[in-house]
């Protein structure tokens, strides 16, 4: 009975252990991304078979991308307050098994894409998954502060990907899309990293207020967070979505801008905190009201 007890807790452990490597939470903003995206590619449902395997074939490589990334950011992480419980940096997980795992993750996820979906997803998924494991973690990470700007383009991507996997094309309104993402991800992550600056610079990555120091890139955060509300208009002014939208866009951009102006007067970490677990809110309540929009306009 004990041995039983030891097993159970054991297998309980190792799942969720795996479950850690994939990011949860960071994937499942993608995969809300990645659906909203597919419903706003047709006027009316979303066929079931793009819909259930475009959402498998894509979360699973999201995983892979993550577990990727936790394998080739295991030195950095064991040294950051924020990373050290992490699988890797703790010894739960060996190396070699979470390449395993997330090789088998990223072909399982090229080969429902391909077979179920269509080709054309397939490849930007990769493309995506690329980006993001290797070009972005392996290189723009730390060669460069501007590396969350031109990472940016991996992880603006999800939405493109929905709505290729119903309609196998790119549209001019997914890519859209693509853009809000883009330019929400420089205040999004600038303002983590503001509150992390020291964790940052122990690692030696050149994050931008390691490089440039938190004031310059508090004054960036703001001027992105104009540059979005401009950009968040343009579903509107291209007929993509109608008056729900633009309201809920200028409330949303409106107490984005508050916490953008805030972090730049008050030089608070805790406001930065604050700052980037709105950014996140954001994101979610923009792409939700989208949704909304389209299906009562």
């Amino acid at each position: 009975m004990k041995a039983t007890t030891i097993n159970q807790a054991t297998f309980s452990t190792s799942w969720r252990t795996y479950l850690d490597l994939c990011k949860p939470k960071v994937v499942s903003l993608i995969m809300f991304t990645v659906v909203i995206g597919m419903f706003l590619s047709v006027p009316y449902m979303v066929p079931l078979q793009p819909l259930f395997f475009g959402t498998m074939g894509i979360g699973l490589a999201a995983a892979s991308a993550a577990a990727f990334n936790h394998y080739l950011d295991r030195n950095a992480d064991a040294r950051m307050g924020r990373t050290q419980g992490r699988p890797l940096p703790t010894g739960q997980l060996d190396g070699n098994h979470v390449i395993l795992f997330a090789s088998v993750m990223a072909v399982l996820s090229m080969a429902i894409l391909i077979v179920f979906v269509n080709p054309l997803t397939a490849l930007l998924t990769f493309c995506s998954l690329i980006g993001y494991a290797v070009i972005y973690t392996v290189y723009l990470k730390h060669a460069t502060p501007q590396n969350i700007v031109i990472g940016g383009a991996a992880g603006a991507a999800p939405p493109v990907l929905g709505w290729c996997a119903v309609t196998g094309t790119i549209d001019p309104h997914a890519l859209l899309l693509f853009l809000i993402i883009f330019v929400w991800t420089p205040p999004h992550f600038w303002a983590l990293a503001v509150a992390k600056q020291k964790e940052y610079a122990k690692v030696d990555i050149p994050m931008l207020p390691v490089t440039h120091g938190a004031d310059f890139t508090r004054l960036h955060i703001v001027f992105y967070t104009i540059l979005l509300l401009i950009v968040t208009l343009l579903p509107y002014l291209t007929h993509m979505s109608g008056l729900i939208y633009l309201f809920g866009a200028m409330v949303l951009n409106t107490i984005f801008m508050y916490y953008a102006i805030l972090l730049f007067r008050t030089r608070d970490d805790r406001i930065a905190m604050k700052t980037f677990g709105y950014s996140i809110i954001y994101l979610m309540c923009l792409f939700a009201i989208l949704l909304i929009d389209h299906y009562v306009y």
